[in-house]
């Protein structure tokens, strides 16, 4: 697959569909995110599998659908189900939506996940806000640069925007929301971690587990757009394999928990721009 030309190509048909609207904010509506695409306003519903040569969510529970419309005052472009490294696709497939919306005109990046807590102190259900992350999934930089979006060699130092760190601690307290912050560390999937894994995440730093969110925070990043992202603790770890299992079921049950309070606290940020 020619990689530019499908990006080229999906921004068209995405400009195509939604008129004069222009996208400020995008959004990845991961888990514990969901409820959030409720609230925006007449929202223009762009199906995955309608845009050509795109690649299409199969992940369970993920919509597979752009949505354009207005939230909290501002233009957005949210993505209804992400594409996952371990649903097959090369990793620069994973990160074409986040190249069309940067095309689009987005300015910053609102990203959000299901992560397993290898912090002893996290708990199912906390709210982390990243400060950081581990890479562990190929690099979606890796081949020949566009130049047209960034340098060969991006800053990584600040990955995460300190700005937007601050508006949700602001909007936290105000809501009397208690935050995590930390280290996500993104791997492979889709088996869960084991314990020895879960060890050796926390031993190298990482203070929350998952299997998306980082390339398409590298790839926001080379093209200069200022990203937040926040992770919902639905699992824990444990170093005892004999009394615990990790259950995809109890994860989203956990998850959706979580997503009255993490949609309220991305809007909040969103209106605070």
């Amino acid at each position: 697959m020619d990689t530019r030309k499908s990006i080229y190509s999906a921004a068209e048909f995405v400009k195509s569909r939604i008129g004069d609207l222009t996208p400020e904010i995008g959004i990845v509506l991961g888990s514990g995110l969901g409820k959030l695409g409720g609230l925006i306003e007449d929202p223009v519903v762009i199906p995955y599998s309608t845009i050509p040569d795109f690649p299409v969510s199969t992940a369970v529970g993920h919509a597979g659908n752009f949505l354009v419309g207005h939230l909290s005052g501002h233009c957005v472009i949210a993505m209804q189900g992400r594409i996952h490294y371990y649903e097959g696709y090369a990793i620069q497939q994973t990160v074409i939506p986040i190249r069309v919306m940067k095309l689009l005109g987005i300015k910053y990046l609102f990203v959000s996940n299901a992560a397993g807590g290898s912090n002893p102190a996290y708990n199912v259900g906390d709210l982390m806000i990243i400060r950081d992350h581990i890479n562990l999934l190929p690099n979606p930089l890796i081949g020949p640069n566009m130049d047209e979006f960034g340098p060969r060699f991006p800053d990584m130092t600040r990955p995460y925007d300190l700005d937007l760190i601050r508006l949700a601690k602001d909007a936290a307290a105000k809501r009397g929301i208690t935050l995590q912050e930390g280290v996500y560390i993104s791997c492979t999937g889709p088996t869960f971690e084991t314990p020895g894994e879960y060890k050796f995440f926390r031993t190298i730093g990482a203070d929350a587990v998952g299997m998306s969110t980082t390339p398409e925070v590298i790839v926001a990043r080379h093209s200069g757009i200022a990203v937040f992202g926040m992770s919902v603790i639905t699992d824990v770890a444990h170093d005892n394999p004999d009394d615990y299992v990790t259950d995809h079921q109890d994860i989203v049950k956990a998850a959706d928990a979580a997503a009255d309070k993490m949609s309220a606290l991305f809007a909040d940020i969103i209106a605070a721009l």
